[in-house]
């Protein structure tokens, strides 16, 4: 069997339509889809690449000793070190440090390397008759672009790129301030519970005293089948209080490892909350509280960083207005040769260069400078504003901080006589119920009374170290270098 050849314009075609052919098969492979059907979840095969890389994510690194007992210090060190937050802070404010580099570039030259070559061959003609020519050319040579002098521009340019980085770096010292912050509430949170999960336990331990001391008196005679039953009812409260509060201190475990970013499934020992100092008052004013966060809130320092950069990008804005100098140059060497039919090749080089200045000045541009100028200064009126706002909005957090460490500190007294009142009262009621000159009723009415003094004198302890932790946090002084962690 004999084959046609195809003439080259044919194949030509054929092959061309081929690869479109491929091309647009393999694009429809390629190309992602949406769900066939709204009924079925999707699920295809870049799914599971996605599932094998969230793999990755899912137990990270963390230097837990389970033998140790960790003090707030040293998780607010792992939290700063462990926490994705400080990591993301620290990496913008990398970012907009290189962008200050990007803004000083400007005031150097820019000097470029360029190389050419090229042969252009075809038929000149001379005379009657066309003769083949073939001329190469090789250059290579640098080229030197500077501004000489912009009006500010560029000086505008670079102070906002500073203030840039400066309002990075406070929010990096924000974040840092934030997670601080969350990781004492957190710890104090977790005190509180493991502390309420104690004084339910002491609960519990009083209401099957009763409860015995009822059972006694029953089978001596001394008391009825109801007031045995009331006991094991508060008995059965107490054990359902305990229940309840033990499952909030797990709760509380997840929420201080969110903090410290590791998965809840980490175990840690935490001080109890019988050891951490407790004070009794503040001897600072709020006066000087106020003065404090006024001096190193790094949010404050973050608003008046953009302030700043706002009143830069004004006077590069009018800058605009005026024209600008620049300076430009060139030079190289130059090589050529040249062949044409029936006469000898040719080659020569040389040096080429020159250099010229060129003033750039926009006469008219429909208003886009006035309006741009117009919107650099709105701008920065409105970020004055923002920070004049900022600090009376920080005066009042520091206020409310202030004075609910100071209530803080109140209840902690009320709290205290609260519990001595209550145990004396509960043994004194015990006593006489089981010497016959007090009813059930009575007993576990105190036992009640007792069992919420002990929960408020849990919580009013801790209310005094989270009230600490948050003055600290509102005056900006939990990270300063002197800053104390840990305690009050």
């Amino acid at each position: 069997m004999s084959t046609v050849p195809l003439c080259p314009v044919e194949a030509r075609l054929l092959f061309q339509t081929a690869c479109l052919a491929f091309l647009f098969y393999a694009s429809r492979g390629a190309c992602q889809l949406a769900p066939a059907s709204p009924d079925h979840p999707w699920h295809s095969y870049e799914e599971r690449e996605f599932t094998r890389e969230a793999g990755s994510f899912r137990y990270p690194a963390f230097p837990m000793d389970p033998a140790k007992t960790y003090s707030l210090a040293e998780l607010i060190d792992l939290a700063e070190t462990q926490n994705p937050e400080t990591r993301v802070a620290w990496e913008r404010a990398r970012a907009q440090a290189e962008s200050l580099g990007i803004a000083r570039s400007e005031l150097y030259p820019a000097l470029a390397a360029m190389a050419l070559s090229q042969i252009n061959s075809g038929k000149t003609l001379f005379g009657t008759s066309f003769y083949r020519q073939t001329v190469g050319n090789f250059e290579g040579g640098l080229e030197l672009n500077y501004t000489v002098f912009d009006f500010g521009a560029r000086s505008g340019r670079i102070s906002a790129a500073k203030a840039e980085v400066l309002a990075a770096n406070f929010a990096f010292n924000n974040t840092h301030r934030r997670i601080i912050y969350q990781v004492e509430q957190a710890y104090y949170r977790l005190l509180n519970d493991a502390g309420q999960i104690d004084a339910a336990e002491s609960s519990l331990t009083n209401a099957l005293t009763v409860q015995r001391a009822a059972e006694d008196r029953l089978n001596h005679g001394l008391a009825t089948m109801p007031d045995v039953l009331e006991a094991r009812s508060a008995a059965a409260q107490a054990e359902y209080e305990l229940q309840a509060v033990q499952g909030a201190e797990e709760i509380a475990r997840g929420n201080l490892a969110k903090a410290l970013g590791i998965f809840p499934t980490v175990y840690l020992h935490e001080k109890p909350l019988d050891q951490l100092p407790i004070p009794d008052s503040i001897s600072e004013s709020v006066e000087a509280a106020l003065d404090r966060a006024f001096a190193q809130r790094p949010d404050l320092m973050q608003q008046l960083a953009e302030v700043r950069s706002a009143n830069a990008r004004v006077k590069e804005a009018r800058a605009a207005f005026y024209p600008t100098l620049s300076l430009n140059a060139a030079g190289g060497g130059q090589s050529l040769y040249g062949f044409q039919q029936s006469l000898p090749w040719v080659h020569t080089t040389d040096l080429a260069g020159g250099a010229g200045l060129s003033l750039t000045w926009s006469l008219f541009d429909g208003g886009a400078r006035r309006s741009k100028l117009a919107k650099a200064k709105a701008d920065a009126q409105a970020s004055d504003a923002r920070a004049r706002a900022s600090r009376d909005r920080m005066a009042e957090e520091v206020w409310t901080a202030y004075s609910n460490l100071r209530t803080a500190f109140r209840e902690r007294q009320s709290a205290l006589a609260l519990l001595a009142a209550a145990d004396q009262s509960y043994a004194a009621a015990l006593e006489s119920y089981n010497h016959g000159v007090r009813n059930l009723l009575d007993v576990t009415a105190a036992q009640r009374t007792l069992a919420q003094a002990r929960s408020t004198d849990i919580l009013a302890r801790t209310a005094v170290l989270s009230a600490l932790a948050e003055l600290a946090f509102q005056t900006g002084n939990s990270i300063q270098a002197n800053a104390r962690r840990g305690g009050p």
